[in-house]
């Protein structure tokens, strides 16, 4: 993706972010007070939302560095761990199936290997802002 692409995807997922978030603290509220898993639930927006910023911030220096073609793995990695680490903490606490608990860490091992492509995205290329 190039970082037009990465900005327009946070921009969707911000918005899908703050939806679920709304709807989760008042649509549904008696379903996650039912399951005990308001806390799993507010857990899964906030990585929702920490690694769409992330995208964002990625996506920005695609577009100053479109050549630092190792933030594409970053990137991936930061929607694989939305996908699976939000993704399973948000139906977890809508089903009450713990068994979704176990395919989470997968999800923060993706958002782990996000942040160490950024890092090495930035140490293999020696000028940040100059070519």
């Amino acid at each position: 993706m190039n970082g037009k692409q990465l900005i327009m995807l946070a921009g969707l997922s911000g918005a899908i972010a703050v939806g679920l978030g709304a709807f989760g603290a008042h649509g549904l509220a008696d379903t996650l007070a039912a399951t005990g898993r308001a806390d799993t639930f507010e857990t899964a927006v906030k990585y929702h939302f920490y690694h769409t910023l992330a995208i964002a911030l990625i996506g920005i220096i695609k577009l100053i560095k479109p050549n630092w073609k190792s933030l594409v793995f970053a990137s991936w990695s930061m929607i694989f761990g939305i996908v699976v680490f939000s993704g399973s903490l948000y139906i977890l606490s809508l089903s009450g199936d713990t068994w979704w608990g176990a395919i989470t860490p997968l999800g923060g091992v993706g958002f782990i290997m996000g942040w160490l492509g950024l890092f090495y995205s930035a140490l293999r290329n020696d000028q940040i802002l100059a070519d």
